[in-house]
C-alpha cells in the first residue's frame, strides 16, 4: 500500500476535489494530473492480448521504458504482467498499475474479491488505478445502476484504505455517470473511452470535461485501421512521421492520455516518442472533422 499520510491527503482532495487542481495534465502533457492529485504517464500499454506467448511483450514494453501497464480481469494476463514484473527488477512504485472488475463480478463483495484476485495475480498489495470496465453485462438489465453503486461503494473503501490510489471507469457514458454521481461520496477520476480520429465521442468528452473526469483513449489507434488510412496519411507526411505518431500526438493534444498496445518493440518505442513536434490547430482541426472510421463496434448498451 502507499504511504498512509498520502492516503489522507488523496482521500480529501478525491471526494470534493481542490481548488486549482483539475484533471489535465503538466506542460509537457507527458504526464497528466487526476483530480486527486495523482499523477499517470501520458502513454500507457495496452495489454490486451499481450501475452499470447507469455511475459515477453510485457518485458519488451518494460524495456522500451513503459511505466504505466493496462490490464484487466477479462483480459485473463494479469498473472503473467505480475511475472514479468517481478523479474523485471524495476521496484513496484515507479510502474503504474492499472485492473479492472469486469461486469459479472459486479457487486460490493464480488468486487472486493476481484480485486484482491487482481493483486495476488499481480503480485502487488496496491493497485494505482482500479476501474468498473463496463457499467453493464447485459444491455436490458434493470437492476445494472444498482450494481455499478455497490461495486463503487466498494472502491471507495479500498481507495479509503490506500490498496488504490485512484478509481475510475471504462466505458461509461454521461448517462450512466449521472445517477453514479448522486450517490458517490468519491466521485470518479478517470474514464476510459474508445477515443481516435473518426471516433471522438464529443458529446461524452465535453461531458467529462464538465464533471472534471479525465478521459483516457483506449484503441488510440482505432484497431490498427487508421495506420494505412489515406486522409491521416496525409497530414502525417506534413509532419514526416507515421499515422501512428500523429493519432497518439493528436489525442495528447487534446489533452487525453493514452494506452496503445504492440507486439512489435520498435513500434511501441514509437508510440512513446510522440512529443517532439505539434499539430498545427488548421490541422487538429482537419483531423477532427474527418467521418466515422475505425470504430470497434463495442458500446456499453449494446448487446
Amino acid at each position: 500500500m502507499f504511504e498512509k499520510n498520502d492516503l489522507c491527503q488523496t482521500v480529501k482532495r478525491g471526494v470534493r476535489g481542490t481548488a486549482g487542481t483539475a484533471a489535465g495534465c503538466t506542460d509537457t502533457k507527458k504526464e497528466f494530473i487526476l483530480p486527486n492529485g495523482t499523477v499517470i504517464p501520458a502513454v500507457g500499454f495496452g495489454s490486451y492480448l499481450a501475452t499470447k506467448n507469455g511475459t515477453q511483450t510485457i518485458t519488451d514494453a518494460l524495456d522500451a521504458g513503459y511505466r504505466y501497464i493496462d490490464t484487466a480481469k477479462f483480459y485473463e494476463n494479469e498473472a503473467e504482467i505480475g511475472e514479468a514484473i517481478a523479474q523485471s527488477g524495476i521496484p513496484r512504485r515507479e510502474i503504474f498499475l492499472c485492473s479492472k472488475v469486469w461486469p459479472t463480478d459486479l457487486g460490493r463483495e464480488n468486487t472486493l474479491a476481484s480485486f484482491a484476485e487482481s493483486c495476488r495475480k499481480l503480485q502487488t498489495d496496491y493497485l494505482d488505478l482500479y476501474l468498473i470496465h463496463w457499467p453493464k453485462n447485459d444491455a436490458h438489465d434493470p437492476a445494472w445502476l444498482e450494481k455499478v453503486q455497490a461495486s463503487w461503494a466498494a472502491m471507495e473503501a479500498l481507495y479509503e484504505q490506500g490498496k488504490v490510489r485512484a478509481i475510475g471507469l471504462s466505458n461509461f457514458l454521461p448517462h450512466h455517470i449521472r445517477p453514479l454521481l448522486e450517490t458517490a461520496r468519491i466521485r470518479p477520476m478517470i474514464d476510459q473511452l474508445e477515443l481516435h480520429v473518426g471516433y471522438m465521442q464529443e458529446y461524452a468528452l465535453a461531458y467529462l470535461r464538465e464533471q472534471d473526469i479525465l478521459p483516457q483513449a483506449w484503441s488510440p489507434l482505432g484497431r490498427a485501421r487508421l495506420l494505412c488510412d489515406p486522409d491521416i496519411s496525409l497530414i502525417a507526411e506534413k509532419y514526416g512521421c507515421s499515422n501512428a505518431k500523429l493519432l497518439l500526438r493528436y489525442l495528447n493534444q487534446r489533452g487525453i492520455p493514452v494506452i496503445p498496445k504492440s507486439s512489435s518493440k520498435e513500434r511501441m518505442l514509437e508510440n512513446l516518442d510522440i512529443f517532439g513536434f505539434t499539430i498545427s490547430a488548421d490541422d487538429m482541426s482537419y483531423l477532427s472533422r474527418l467521418n466515422e472510421r475505425g470504430w470497434s463496434g463495442e458500446h456499453p448498451d449494446a448487446e
